[in-house]
């Protein structure tokens, strides 16, 4: 396993980002995002860079939260609301309201698992192509949570469906996300570099601001419908569910991690 976690490279006006916990399904620790968002900002800040693409070594894109992180820190340990509402407002939210809106754009790459925390790196992407095995899902239901901290679900798969798969926590496969719109492409996985490259060089082609105009544009008329401030709100009440598991079970989930795996093994 990397000790860098995430590693960088700039070729041709493309920079980019891959997560490289591959042993762990490239699960997100705290240092893990921390190093993720130092290189969008280096990337935003190089005026080489044209376009970013946010990839992943491995089987897998990421199966979420590392919650082996907080491991050390037993349920008869003190949690407050206010200690995870941090945690998760500079790490979560903030970060994906973050690479959401640097003005370059961004294309992530996706194969095998994209889970709950996942969605929070693969979303704030301008587009997405999938690779044919790739599977969306967010099964936090499952342990007492509404669901991740970035609702990006309503916006991204319209509101049926997000409200099937918080529900249920079945996961949306890449040919169902390519008809929704949640993605762009789906390729086959052994072409899933190649087909990302190849967008980003031809976007990496165009006028850097006329670039960065058009994605103000669309991201501007998102955000004049309601979707930043809707995403900071579902922040809110996905803050109240951390409550709500303290003050019923003194742990910020009501089920843990392997009560999850077995409730969607039930399916």
């Amino acid at each position: 396993m990397s000790d860098e976690l995430v590693t960088y490279e700039v070729s041709e006006g493309i920079a980019t980002i891959s997560l490289d916990r591959p042993d762990v399904a490239n699960a997100q620790n705290p240092e893990l995002l921390d190093r993720l968002d130092s290189l969008w900002s280096a990337a935003a800040d190089d005026p080489d860079v044209r376009v970013i693409v946010l990839r992943a070594n491995g089987k897998h894109f990421s199966s979420g939260h590392d919650l082996a992180a907080s491991s050390g820190r037993a349920r008869s340990d003190k949690w407050t609301v206010a200690e995870v509402y941090e945690f998760e407002a500079r790490r979560y939210v903030g970060y994906s309201l973050k690479w959401r809106n640097i003005p370059k754009p961004s294309i992530a790459a996706v194969q095998g698992a994209c889970i709950a925390g996942g969605l929070l790196l693969a979303w704030p992407c301008d587009l997405i192509v999938a690779a044919d095995n790739a599977k969306f899902s967010d099964p936090v239901v499952a342990m007492g949570i509404g669901g991740v901290e970035y609702h990006g679900h309503t916006w991204e798969l319209g509101a049926r469906l997000a409200k099937e798969i918080l529900f249920t926590g079945r996961p949306v496969t890449a040919e169902e996300a390519l008809r929704v719109g949640m993605v762009n492409r789906v390729v086959p996985l052994a072409e899933l570099d190649a087909a990302t490259r190849q967008l980003a060089s031809e976007i990496a082609s165009k006028h850097p601001f006329a670039l960065r105009m058009a994605k103000r544009a669309v991201n501007q008329t998102l955000d004049v419908q309601g979707f930043t401030t809707a995403v900071q709100s579902v922040f809110d009440i996905h803050s109240l569910g951390h409550g709500h598991a303290i003050t019923e079970a003194g742990f910020p989930v009501l089920v843990g991690l392997e009560g999850m795996k077995k409730s969607i093994a039930a399916q």
